[in-house]
């Protein structure tokens, strides 16, 4: 990764919006459900955006995340013994957990990139992906989500009905109030296209 410099002009604009995305109440709430879920050794990061990004950067924390709301035997990331510190390690290691977090159900559009972490681009991106997966970890309900359910909003659970053959064929018959109703209707009163009403006194 090349140093990066300074922004100006409309990306330092830009780059100001996104940063201001990011929340510290939130963070905080993440922490707590990070440790909680992962276990004291995680450690706890200074508080602050860059606290944040620098403790979950190599990857090894998300990827235990991850990892614990799986049953043992079905882990889908591997975690390194010794944390790794070259770079393109690192970002593996992201990416892994983000192809996890999909898996588990976290939608695409939820995802961060892995440079919004890495380079601390977009850490309010970061924040939306640990909630989505907190939320499916509470809506999901299969006894590995450790932590308040309160942290996390369910999602909406689909509520599937099934009619019986009779109740369909009544169905058939009744006149949505959408369509109208031709009762009472008549065409009385009406003229041809293009003639002028008649008046008659």
């Amino acid at each position: 990764m090349a140093n990066k410099g300074p922004s100006y002009g409309m990306s330092r604009e830009v780059q100001s919006k996104i940063e201001k995305k990011y929340d510290e109440e939130l963070e905080e709430r993440l922490v707590e459900w990070i440790i909680v879920q992962c276990g004291p050794d995680v450690g706890r990061p200074d508080r602050g955006r860059l606290g944040f990004q620098v403790w979950l950067k190599n990857g090894v924390i998300l990827s235990k995340l991850v990892n614990s709301l799986y049953p043992e035997g079905s882990k889908p990331v591997k975690v390194p013994e010794n944390p790794p510190s070259m770079v393109f390690k690192q970002m593996e290691q992201v990416a892994q957990f983000l192809k996890a977090a999909e898996d588990y159900g976290v939608t695409k559009t939820d995802m961060f990139q892995t440079v919004d972490l890495f380079e601390g681009k977009d850490m309010a991106a970061v924040q939306r992906t640990l909630m989505a997966l907190g939320s499916l970890a509470v809506t999901k309900n299969d006894g590995h989500y450790r932590g308040d359910p309160n942290w996390f909003m369910k999602k909406a659970q689909e509520h599937k009905r099934e009619f019986t053959e009779s109740q369909l064929q009544e169905g058939k018959h009744v006149i949505g109030l959408q369509m109208g109703s031709n009762r009472g209707a008549s065409q009385a009163g009406m003229t041809g296209y293009g003639r002028p009403r008649q008046i008659i006194s």
